[in-house]
């Protein structure tokens, strides 16, 4: 099964930009649907964005739609998350997670059967 690790996260302040890495090992990342959730101490984890095997689908929750990019590298078994214009809602620790073999990459938490540790994220204002 694959294990996931996530990082990449720290203190910015508003407006700043953020990349966040998860490296895959025990599998090859391409067999997996990826996403990014996050969630907020006393809160449910979220969806962030999702991305197919093979990047052909990406979505995004509407609070970070043209400000974070998902993206993947199969070869390099690694997923990112590139965050511009950062605010500090988005503060929060941010999970990575895998869904094997998706018929459809699906936003639901409980669609993934793997996860990562978490990296956590602080926007100042």
């Amino acid at each position: 099964q694959v294990r996931l690790a996530e990082s990449g996260g720290g203190l910015v302040q508003t407006g700043d930009s953020l990349e966040l890495s998860c490296v895959a090992s025990g599998g090859p990342l391409s067999d997996y649907g990826m996403a990014w959730f996050r969630q907020v101490p006393g809160k449910e984890r979220v969806f962030v964005a999702l991305i197919s095997q093979y990047s052909g689908i990406r979505e995004y929750s509407e609070s970070v739609m043209g400000r974070f990019t998902i993206s993947r590298d199969n070869n390099e078994n690694t997923l990112y998350l590139q965050m511009d214009s950062l605010k500090p809602e988005d503060t929060a620790v941010y999970y990575c997670a895998a869904e094997y073999r998706p018929s459809l990459p699906r936003r639901a938490l409980d669609s993934y059967e793997f996860w990562g540790q978490g990296t956590q994220v602080t926007v100042s204002s």
